[in-house]
């Protein structure tokens, strides 16, 4: 169906939904301090929005919080210990953002004095920012007229303009759509606007079309049921690999810890020693893989999603009245008090597999 002129959206009834109900969020400058003159500060809305991809707001609040207070500016951050950076991050997973985030602090600290550049080719130029990044940065913090598009806005654009071609293919032809709806004046509330709204209103199931400002306009609500947009491919199921991982103990209440390789799934993060992850049925999931001889005890198996796979991990622990010596070969390695592990930079599977044989490692009881 073609959208005839009376049906083409405006910016405006979205703007003036969004200075009604805009969500508070520690990050943002809501429109009325805006109006008082009071302006988003580029690092807050720059870690805000690496902290958002593929996490949720609740999720990211106690996260973004606890950097502001270690860290309360970009060159703070730049000068910050990677260990400390890794362990703050630690449970806020896709790990690979935790290290761009550093990088990123650097290069604005020492390439650009400690300033965000302001514009979406001068952010893109930054380690760690993509498409998305510079162009909600560019708008949120300098007002600029760039189309940002994250997963709630793909939902109310598909709806708004009933996007048959199924998801990821669509995107270039949302992306068009959305930037031909981002009005000049008011750009980053219009971005945040669209994000609010699909994150309250436009919701994957039961939408609130009765109270969406769109709605007048919506394709897809005079077309068909809004929750067939967005169209998606079908998905392929995830492969399944396998580990085991080991937890031994000592006399004096430590744990042997390692560092993962800085590239790769989780690098720099900390560990328990484990074998590799493979899809073979048969790999090494039995004791006989463990770090030294002992007598280990099965735990059981813990089970983990990533987002390209699904790990399975056999749990062995063994509790050692002495520490076994260095093993040749074995770097980053070390005996971390059972006490100090919430300090360290442990991702959710490794907390997992420490709290399957130490229920009581963690001050929640919980991985």
């Amino acid at each position: 169906m073609t959208i005839t002129t009376l049906d083409t959206p405006s910016a405006k009834p979205l703007l003036d939904w969004y200075d009604r109900h805009h969500r508070d969020l520690p990050w943002r400058i809501s429109p009325g301090m805006a109006a008082r003159g009071v302006k988003p500060d580029p690092y807050r809305v720059w870690l805000s929005e690496v902290m958002l991809q593929q996490t949720t707001v609740q999720a990211v609040k106690p996260y973004f919080e606890k950097f502001l207070e270690r860290w309360p500016e970009v060159t703070d951050l730049a000068a910050a210990e990677s260990d400390a950076v890794m362990a703050t991050w630690a449970g806020l997973g896709y790990y690979a953002r935790a290290r761009n985030l550093k990088k990123c602090a650097e290069a604005v600290a020492k390439e650009h004095g400690g300033v965000f550049p302001d514009t979406e080719e001068g952010l893109k130029s930054l380690p760690g920012i993509g498409d998305y990044t510079a162009a909600a940065v560019a708008a949120i913090a300098f007002n600029r007229q760039a189309a940002v598009m994250d997963g709630n806005v793909e939902r109310v654009i598909s709806r708004l303009y009933a996007i048959e071609a199924p998801l990821p293919a669509a995107k270039p032809a949302m992306k068009a759509k959305v930037a031909l709806l981002t009005p000049s004046g008011r750009p980053g509330d219009f971005a945040q606007a669209m994000m609010d709204l699909g994150a309250t209103i436009c919701t994957p199931k039961r939408p609130a079309c009765s109270l969406c400002p769109f709605r007048n306009a919506c394709q897809a609500l005079k077309l068909s049921d809004p929750e067939l947009f967005p169209v998606k491919a079908a998905k392929k199921e995830k492969p399944v690999r396998h580990g085991a991982a080991f937890i031994a103990v000592s006399g004096d209440g430590e744990i042997l810890l390692r560092r993962r390789a800085e590239s790769g799934l989780l690098g720099g993060m900390t560990e328990v020693p484990t074998t590799a992850w493979t899809a073979r049925l048969d790999g090494e999931t039995s004791s006989a893989a463990a770090p030294f001889e002992a007598a280990w005890q099965a735990c059981g198996t813990v089970i983990h999603v990533f987002t390209h796979f699904e790990l399975r991990l056999s749990i062995w622990r063994v509790a050692i009245a002495a520490k076994p010596k260095s093993r040749d070969g074995v770097n980053d390695e070390w005996w971390e008090p059972v006490t100090n592990l919430e300090a360290q930079a442990l991702p959710t599977i490794m907390k997992k597999a420490i709290a399957a044989a130490i229920p009581l490692a963690f001050k929640t009881g919980k991985a």
